[in-house]
């Protein structure tokens, strides 16, 4: 039976698709679960509110046979699991356990590494499809009944929702301001102030990641140096721009602080380099990989995405971007918790390889144990 993994778009635009895998293991990430769950009070499109509370219906219904995480019996013959992921498992390199696509595609791979059986992702988000080919995995879209429609049919709020998200943003930070300024339960005397104290009606016009996002700029007012709250703002600025790439500016702003304040936070700087890349600010990006690895040289994700960088370039840096690629293979060989790294550096490396000898341009590894 092959594993089939679904992420939450695919989810929402068919809660039914759940029953759709005929003979297969059906696996749900548990982190879109929360997702899921929040979508069903909070003030988005009345359609997707009554979706997403579908498919915890179908969920709930489908818990009285048993437990979701051990795995219950569908009625066509295949078995469906929540899965999350295991503490041991090490985030591929490339991505970030703080950003919840990633995490489901890490889902996906830890799924792979643990059958010798066909596993796809089912998702219909471009970004993530793009991310999981990448790691090897097979991808699979599902087109919904309203699909044509709904690519024929624009609606003006969809057409402004990235310049709506984040002005809805902007005017939360700035009620939030002035609420808190004028009203004495919170006052600055208090010690600390909540998103939660805010007025329900006032949350609810903002989406689970805004609220984080609220949650962490109230924190920055009493610190504004906490390299701690400072990379949280990032991240959910990060996971944001996956959806609206307005918001990369922000996750750009909050990491350059981060960094700023702390020169030596690799993993900082090297998410920062991937979203000047994002920003295709290749060359800033480049030379951000370049201060990490020049501090710590085996530093896996760096070098990684350094050689994804290479290859970018224009025109592509074929032997730069192989000793990047080898460098990896060297690295997570003989750690069998970084299998999924080593295989997707190694396919990287052929891909190279490939595209080296057909431009004219043959590739020589040197010092490396391949």
């Amino acid at each position: 039976m092959r594993t089939v993994v679904i992420d939450t778009n695919v989810l929402l635009s068919d809660p039914g698709v759940i029953n759709g895998f005929a003979d297969a293991h059906v696996v749900i990430p548990e982190m879109v679960l929360p997702e899921i769950d929040k979508l069903k009070t909070a003030r988005v499109d009345p359609e997707l509110r009554y979706k997403g509370r579908q498919v915890s219906r179908i969920l709930f219904e489908l818990s009285e046979l048993g437990s979701l995480h051990e795995g219950v019996e569908l009625p066509n013959g295949s078995r469906l699991r929540i899965v999350g992921l295991p503490d041991s498992a090490p985030m591929p390199p490339g991505l970030s356990g703080r950003n919840t696509d990633d995490r489901i595609v890490a889902v996906a791979l830890e799924a792979a590494r643990h059958t010798d059986e066909a596993v796809t992702l089912v998702t219909n988000d471009l970004n993530m499809l793009i991310k999981a080919q990448s790691f090897g995995l097979d991808v699979e879209r599902v087109e919904t009944d309203d699909g044509l429609v709904h690519r024929l049919l624009v609606r003006p709020f969809q057409r402004y929702k990235g310049a709506l998200g984040i002005l809805a943003i902007a005017l939360a930070v700035f009620g939030a301001a002035i609420y808190l300024t004028l009203f004495s339960p919170f006052s600055p005397s208090h010690q600390t102030i909540q998103v939660t104290d805010l007025p329900a009606e006032f949350l609810e016009q903002l989406s689970v990641e805004q609220q984080q996002a609220l949650t962490y700029l109230i924190r920055l007012q009493s610190n504004p140096q906490s390299t701690e709250t400072l990379t949280s703002l990032a991240t959910v600025y990060d996971s944001l721009s996956q959806q609206q790439s307005g918001y990369l500016p922000y996750a750009i702003k909050y990491w350059e602080q981060v960094v700023k304040l702390d020169p030596e936070d690799d993993d900082a700087r090297t998410d920062l380099a991937t979203d000047y890349f994002r920003q295709n600010k290749l060359d800033e990006a480049i030379k951000q990989l370049n201060l990490v690895l020049a501090r710590n040289p085996d530093h896996i994700n760096a070098n990684l995405n350094l050689g994804v960088m290479y290859m970018a370039a224009t025109p592509k840096q074929y032997q730069k971007a192989a000793n990047q690629f080898a460098h990896v293979i060297d690295l997570t060989k003989d750690d069998p918790n970084q299998t999924t790294t080593y295989q997707h550096a190694k396919t990287l490396l052929d891909q190279v390889e490939k595209e080296a000898d057909a431009a004219g341009q043959p590739i020589q590894l040197e010092g490396s144990s391949l």
